[in-house]
């Protein structure tokens, strides 16, 4: 709003040219997100459902959650809505797009505050719709050209393969980011430095035009609005993050880690190189990714009648890998965050220039 609005107001005072700055738009909504969430959060945060705890995870601390307020990613991404429309230049494919992800957030709290959980099918099926809808959005809006790592050229997709394939991805990243929310403040700060780096890399690197020649890659325009609306999103979580830090006050549940999950998803695709995923979200990837990984593996493996033994790696590993480290390493949950916070900090820098710089 505030960027449109620029045109119209400079005209009567000049400075109000500033409101079409990139990098005023980005502070403020990030300021903003993060305000807004600290004040008004602790206010509302009664309102929500009660954590039922994790019976299954009884011996890894799984019930120290019971009582709790969940669903809080309700109130974040209901608050930092109003930032959004203000700061961020929007298209209509973006607008679509972002209608998309907190239809996924919806149902995510629907889930947590329904006394009888969801069905993996109802959810999975949930999850495809809202994936290919914003799939669908970002094809028309942005295309379907995508370029790889290694190579210099760019490959035009045909659009029925993009939008299934986008989608999948879509699906896969917001399962796997939902699935990491198992340790007070793991998921949330893994994807806040997600989100903060697909943030620098869409403003400096795929949104500049001389950056990108430099790497070769092509450059993306709506690259600065996208850094716009992670960085807002970032500081709503940040804000979050604030009372979800051990031990917690609140925990965002589905609502929140889906959105994420697929906000992070579809940043990437922005990026015009899927592959990049990999770089972004490292650790969540292997953490809950793993355990959906595990899970088709072991079905499969039982529809074939093949026999894998207890005694097997696969067996033996416990996903998310966040349970593994502390039920077989006996890692205390303030170990498992900063550990997995300082993996992903060092990981992610190497594998960003070995996928976006060796070309």
């Amino acid at each position: 709003m505030l960027y449109h609005l620029s045109s119209f107001l400079q005209q009567y005072w000049g400075p109000f040219r500033l409101l079409s700055s990139h990098v005023l738009l980005l502070g403020g909504g990030t300021f903003f997100a993060a305000m807004l969430i600290a004040v008004f959060l602790p206010k509302l945060w009664d309102k929500l459902p009660r954590d039922r705890g994790k019976v299954i995870c009884k011996d890894l601390g799984g019930m120290q959650s019971a009582g709790k307020p969940t669903g809080a990613g309700f109130f974040v991404t209901l608050l930092t809505l109003p930032v959004l429309i203000v700061f961020v230049p929007l298209s209509v494919g973006d607008m679509l797009a972002l209608l998309g992800m907190y239809a996924a957030m919806l149902f995510g709290y629907l889930d947590d505050k329904a006394e009888i959980p969801w069905g993996e099918l109802k959810k999975g099926l949930l999850d495809a719709a809202c994936a290919l809808f914003i799939a669908f959005a970002i094809a028309i809006d942005h295309g379907t050209s995508i370029w790889f790592p290694f190579v210099k050229a760019v490959w035009e997709v045909p659009f029925w393969l993009y939008v299934p394939s986008a989608a999948f991805l879509l699906w896969f990243t917001m399962n796997a980011t939902n699935c990491s929310d198992g340790v007070d403040g793991l998921a949330g700060s893994l994807t806040e430095i997600t989100l903060i780096m697909l943030a620098v890399m869409l403003y400096v690197v795929f949104g500049y035009q001389p950056v990108a020649n430099y790497f070769l890659i092509p450059a993306n325009p709506d690259g600065a609005r996208w850094a716009i609306l992670l960085m807002t999103v970032a500081g709503g979580f940040g804000g979050y993050l604030w009372f979800n830090a051990e031990p917690s006050k609140i925990l965002m549940g589905d609502a929140g880690s889906r959105f994420l999950g697929i906000l992070v998803g579809a940043a990437v695709l922005i990026t015009g190189n899927p592959f990049l995923i990999f770089a972004m979200s490292p650790i969540v990837l292997v953490n809950g990714g793993g355990g959906l990984a595990k899970l088709v593996l072991l079905r499969t493996a039982k529809k074939l009648r093949m026999d894998i033994g207890e005694d097997s790696a696969i067996r033996k590993v416990r996903f998310p890998l966040h349970d593994h480290c502390k039920k077989n390493l006996g890692w205390s949950n303030a170990q498992v965050l900063m550990r997995f916070v300082l993996l992903q900090i060092v990981i992610m820098p190497i594998l960003l220039l070995i996928l976006v710089k060796v070309r």
